[in-house]
């Protein structure tokens, strides 16, 4: 099976006075997630409030302006082990109000708009602002998303990795590292093209199909799986899987008889430190897989074609990046034989 190769124009999303400048004129105005946001000089300090504001801002060089971290998923990529170890962490999950303004940022760097938004977790973007404190949600969890329906969101069109490389950017111009912006930028394509390269020159069945189980809030309840428009349904379409989740809600949840019945080729589970739900450890995921009545029974669970993820990677980050080369990678050691 001849999959198409496709290259990405994220720079096609991002103002070209970004693009092209070498260095940021202040004052910076940008619109960020339909609000106008300024800066007269690079923030001093900032607190991210998710993993991927986090790992954007050290893969720029920005480690010393980071004043606190929150929102963990997973280990931090190995080259910022040392880095992050000396940088207070305020919370595996959602940070208190208090606990990011007593660190006394410039800026707010936050993963998701359920934490900073019109209804955060955390706080709103106003409750920052009015104590003269900027905030950044990641283009990815906004651009072609409404946030609006509830829970994780629902998209209103295919998430694209230049999304995430706008977000990459306009850091960058924020803290006027901008060749580093989009050096980042260039090793991330470059990555993507590998991944799907090596996915072409594999003989996939033309029906391959797959499921992307996040966690379930109990091992007996239905469990949260990828819909059709979001990150996995991005690696999915890039390798030339089926999705057979067609939900265009971020994350819907729905039942194993209705998986099953579907039976798809690959089930993708998400591996990861967070343990708010007991489906959070990989361990009871596969427990579950092999042991309930109608899971077991499922091609992919026979074949032994389940593949394990870093659950960060499902998410629209730039590890998304990583996550269709380990899917890539996984499938030139799979057999799908019927």
């Amino acid at each position: 099976m001849k999959i198409a190769r496709h290259f990405l124009l994220p720079l096609s999303l991002i103002p070209a006075s970004f693009a092209m400048a070498s260095d940021t004129e202040y004052p910076l105005a940008l619109i960020n997630c339909g609000t106008e946001i300024s800066f007269s000089s690079a923030p001093e300090g900032v607190v991210t409030v998710g993993q991927s504001a986090t790992e954007i801002l050290y893969s720029l060089g920005l480690y010393d302006r980071v004043l606190g971290t929150s929102v963990w998923f997973n280990p931090v990529l190995p080259e910022f082990s040392e880095v992050n170890a000396g940088i207070e962490r305020l919370a595996d999950n959602d940070p208190s109000f208090e606990a990011v303004v007593n660190r006394r940022p410039q800026l707010v760097a936050a993963q998701y708009e359920w934490h900073v938004g019109p209804t955060g977790s955390v706080a709103s973007r106003e409750q920052f602002h009015e104590l003269g404190i900027a905030t950044y949600v990641m283009p990815a969890d906004c651009d072609t998303k409404d946030n609006s329906t509830g829970g994780d969101g629902t998209r209103t069109a295919a998430f694209s990795p230049a999304h995430v490389y706008k977000g990459i950017t306009e850091l960058a111009a924020i803290f006027d590292v901008q060749e580093a912006g989009r050096a980042l930028v260039t090793e991330l394509e470059a990555r993507e093209a590998d991944a799907i390269a090596k996915a072409e020159s594999l003989e996939l069945p033309q029906d391959l199909s797959a499921v992307f189980w996040f966690s379930s809030p109990d091992s007996s309840v239905d469990p949260y799986v990828a819909g059709r428009l979001g990150s996995p349904g991005y690696m999915m379409e890039k390798l030339g899987i089926q999705n057979v989740i067609q939900s265009d809600e971020e994350w819907p949840i729905v039942g194993w008889e209705s998986i099953a019945r579907s039976d798809p080729d690959l089930i993708v589970i998400a591996r990861m430190d967070r343990r708010r739900f007991p489906a959070d450890d990989i361990e009871e995921k596969l427990d579950f897989l092999h042991s309930d009545p109608v899971t077991q029974e499922m091609t992919a669970v026979k074949n032994g074609n389940i593949i394990e993820m870093d659950a960060h990677a499902m998410s629209a980050t730039m590890r998304t990046i990583f996550g269709l080369e380990s899917l890539a990678d996984a499938l030139t050691t799979l057999s799908f034989e019927r």
